[in-house]
């Protein structure tokens, strides 16, 4: 009597179970709805003038960057990226039908693009900015189609497979993430804006995937905000190595001291009287913002000056401190700064006019991550090309100058120096940095349009 009671208790038990795990096999494996189902283009047939905008939308996306590798085929892959999970490597995106993405029809570039799923249901790690990219239009995306699949010449170059291991590797619960962190739907002007603010939104939220880099991230590796809703939204996170500072009106650490001609200026030539661009910001500049028009840089502009700051997170405003580095020589850090840095950044830290940047006030001087401060120290620049003309100055690499304590006390005398208050540098957080990062190419990624 007992083991038929069991037997049928497990019986309805196992309904709602088998129906759950349907619906569960479903939803993961489904392919997501592309607005362009049915707005196919031939690739044959396709407009020059289509092609060249789309050639502007990868600009706009910086799509080069993630895809090439210095010397190598722009847009062939290869590029390896560290996760918390493990290594992956960018994918081939030039028309090769081989290895590349030739056979793609719209709908699946629509669907790898801004939903991360390639053909066959393959869920792509969102390393890739979907999220992001999710808002761009469906004029955009169809430009975008054209230039690829016409613009850009086709390279057969095998993929590389990914070093994380299973069964963290397994994709299908991306399908999950996706659906608890990702809004699938295309940006919706703010009819309370005008209409230079919507599109400086557009190109922040969507094609620019500045979120990507300056937005915290949650346990599960989200961006914590998507768009201006939200008050983690482009509040700076560390990610690779790097700081990406606040681009919210942040007085310390953000855009407070920034006008939004200042803005407009840096973007388009990679430098201004606050900051010259580095780390993961200069691949943005040498293939990116600098080739976009005054209009959308002007957007953009208009649009992060919009975003409020906050002062608890921010902390106390800065204010410029008079003092001379050679006057504090009994300071720890400044004898070296002194003789490593002044000559550039200046006994005051004020810098030299607008190519060699302030460190009185810089980000990396006033934010309590010191990560871009280390890493930049220990491995310099990357050489930035503005208008096709490399830099003249670079920040040298101390990596084989300087020891893990020498550059601790160093960066800790300019963090605490001319009103800085940045947190000391620690030698371990240097020593870390050290073993876990590259000196910075000679060799940037350049993508040569036509």
């Amino acid at each position: 009597m007992n083991n038929s009671r069991f037997a049928r208790t497990v019986g309805w038990l196992a309904v709602p179970c088998l129906v759950a795990a349907g619906l569960l096999a479903w939803y993961v494996t489904r392919e997501p709805v592309s607005h362009l189902e049915n707005n196919q283009l031939a690739v044959a047939d396709l407009d020059p003038a289509l092609v060249a905008r789309g050639e502007y939308v990868a600009r706009l996306s910086d799509c080069v960057a993630c895809h090439s590798v210095p010397g190598g085929a722009p847009f062939a892959g290869g590029l390896e990226m560290a996760t918390p999970l493990g290594a992956i490597h960018a994918t081939n995106i030039t028309p090769d039908p081989e290895t590349g993405i030739g056979r793609y029809s719209l709908t699946d570039f629509d669907r790898a693009v801004r939903h991360g799923v390639a053909p066959g249901s393959r869920r792509l790690y969102p390393a890739m900015p979907y999220p992001s990219y999710a808002k761009l239009s469906d004029d955009d995306v169809r430009a975008l189609y054209a230039f690829f699949m016409k613009g850009v010449a086709p390279v057969k170059q095998a993929n590389i497979a990914s070093a994380i291991p299973w069964p963290l590797n397994m994709r299908w619960p991306i399908a999950l993430w996706n659906g608890v962190f990702v809004d699938a739907e295309p940006y919706a002007p703010k009819t309370s804006q005008d209409d230079l603010w919507n599109r400086g939104a557009y190109l922040v939220q969507g094609a620019g995937h500045c979120g990507s880099c300056h937005t915290p991230r949650g346990l599960a590796f989200n961006e914590k905000a998507l768009d201006e809703s939200g008050t983690p939204f482009l509040a700076g996170a560390l990610l690779d190595g790097w700081y990406a500072p606040s681009l919210r009106d942040d007085h310390n650490t953000g855009l407070g001291r920034w006008s939004e001609p200042e803005i407009v200026q840096f973007l388009k030539t990679g430098r201004n009287r606050h900051a010259v661009v580095y780390g993961s910001m200069t691949e943005a500049f040498n293939n990116s913002t600098q080739f976009m028009s005054d209009e959308d840089l002007a957007a953009i502009a208009r649009y992060l000056k919009s975003l409020p700051g906050d002062r608890q997170r921010d902390g106390e405003q800065w204010q410029y401190a008079e003092g001379s580095a050679a006057a504090l020589l009994d300071k720890p850090g400044a004898h070296t700064y002194v003789t490593r840095c002044a000559s550039c950044h200046g006994l005051d830290g004020k810098g030299q006019s607008e190519w060699m940047p302030p460190l009185a006030g810089a980000t990396s001087a006033l934010a309590k991550e010191s990560a871009s401060a280390i890493n930049i120290t220990l491995n310099g620049s990357q050489r930035v090309v503005a208008a096709g003309v490399p830099d003249a100055y670079r920040m040298p690499a101390f990596r084989e100058q300087l020891s893990d304590q020498q550059i601790a006390e160093v960066l800790s005398f300019v963090r605490g120096t001319w009103g800085n208050h940045g947190s000391t540098v620690d030698a371990q957080a240097v020593s870390k940095l050290r073993e876990h990062t590259d000196p910075a190419s000679s060799s940037p990624i350049i993508l040569h349009m036509r």
